[in-house]
């Protein structure tokens, strides 16, 4: 039935339907008319779209700036003696200078009758250079208090003085060394 009513259909519009063919060419002029008119609403979408993506990629680029400042940015730098004053930077290298020479004397005096006064030693120099670590943060909460730096110029003293001492029994342990070398010898 509605087989019948479609046929039907067609029959009373078969009149109106138009069976002609379009002119040599249609296709062709039908296409640049198509592109043309794509091609102005594309100019004005793509400038649009030209607007945005430069206007978003500046804003990236200032957000990817002051992301890069705050992580590179310094927070309350850590301050030490050379910090405080010209002064006190002379006195962190005089003691940095001692420290060191006084360093290498040691691994030069090291045998294995004094590696454990040795390795003693530096277990030591690593508390105070880490209490030293702590009086630098100190310094730089406390903004420049005289105690502080007293107690640094105590930390590198004192560090002077332990090295100092173990040179002392190192020289003391060779010294015995020897002379029972010698006693042995005239036995």
């Amino acid at each position: 039935m509605k087989k019948d009513n479609i046929d039907k259909l067609f029959e009373e519009l078969h009149s109106e339907f138009d069976f002609e063919s379009p002119n040599l060419g249609h296709q062709e002029r039908f296409l640049s008319k198509l592109k043309n008119q794509n091609g102005g609403a594309s100019k004005s979408t793509s400038s649009q779209s030209n607007f945005w993506k430069l206007f978003l990629s500046i804003a990236a680029s200032i957000i990817i700036c002051l992301g890069i400042f705050t992580i590179l940015k310094p927070s309350n730098d850590v301050k030490d003696l050379a910090s405080v004053s010209p002064e006190m930077s002379q006195t962190q290298n005089f003691f940095t200078t001692a420290i060191s020479e006084e360093l290498v004397k040691l691994n030069k005096a090291k045998t294995p009758e004094t590696a454990s006064l040795i390795n003693d030693a530096m277990k030591q120099m690593d508390i105070l250079e880490k209490e030293y670590e702590s009086l630098k943060i100190d310094l730089t909460e406390s903004g420049n208090d005289k105690r502080v730096i007293y107690a640094m110029i105590s930390n590198f003293q004192t560090r002077i003085d332990l090295l100092k001492n173990v040179m002392e029994t190192i020289e003391n342990v060779n010294q015995l060394k020897q002379q029972n070398n010698e006693n042995q010898i005239t036995i």
